[in-house]
């Protein structure tokens, strides 16, 4: 089924729970009026830690992952404040949690969302082989990843959207997996060298200057019939 993404921001003046609610709102009302096989919200919810190995980006923003038969872009987002942006895009899941709580209910744990671009002079082919086959394994192998949810983006919904190489949404399962560097890159007498395979490793295929990251909380609104 194919799948869409859609970016929001948030305006000057929201706090997070506003903003929270407001995209769940939408999300909702997606649902009803355009019925789409599932959609999923991920979104910042509140600030992120101060001091982080992470670097947080401190903008709140939203994404809105659909998957319905292909269509043109949804008016009800696109004409949304704070859209930015929609993509068709191919995703892939390495490693897929097993859900066990309602729609509608916060995902347990956190997500890191991440938005990027290819590293500049690198082309289609070697970008994506560096990011499948060489980063993909080593996050597995590295990180307490929860569900992995990787997204190349292969076109836009109208011509205006900013544009993205990819977008990755990787959940853990409790919060600490995340934030304590001692976990994420465990185990405590590796830490050192696994932070540094893994900025290596991004470097050699990601643009660095423009990678955006966000703490973020995934909310299923409507899940798949037959996932």
């Amino acid at each position: 089924m194919p799948k869409e993404i859609y970016i929001l921001r948030s305006h000057l003046s929201e706090d997070y729970n506003s903003f929270k609610n407001r995209i769940i709102r939408l999300a909702g009302n997606v649902v009803e009026q355009y019925t789409p096989d599932s959609l999923k919200a991920c979104l910042t919810v509140r600030r992120p830690p101060l001091l982080s190995v992470i670097p947080f980006r401190k903008k709140k923003i939203a994404i809105l992952s659909v998957t319905r038969k292909a269509g043109t872009g949804i008016e009800m987002i696109t004409q949304s404040e704070g859209y930015e942006g929609g993509y068709l895009v191919k995703e892939a899941i390495p490693v897929v949690y097993n859900k066990e709580w309602a729609d509608g209910d916060p995902t347990p744990g956190v997500c890191l969302l991440t938005l990027f671009h290819k590293k500049p002079g690198l082309d289609q082919d070697t970008f994506l082989s560096r990011w499948h086959n060489g980063h993909t394994p080593l996050s597995l192998h590295i990180h307490p990843l929860w569900n992995y949810s990787r997204n190349v983006v292969t076109g836009t919904m109208n011509g205006d959207s900013k544009w993205y190489d990819g977008i990755v949404e990787e959940q853990f399962k409790k919060r600490s997996d995340l934030l304590n560097p001692l976990i994420f890159f465990g185990p405590l007498l590796k830490v050192p060298l696994h932070m540094y395979r893994v900025l290596v490793d991004t470097r050699s295929f990601i643009d660095m200057r423009r990678i955006e990251t966000y703490l973020a909380t995934e909310f299923h609104i409507k899940s798949p019939v037959n996932p």
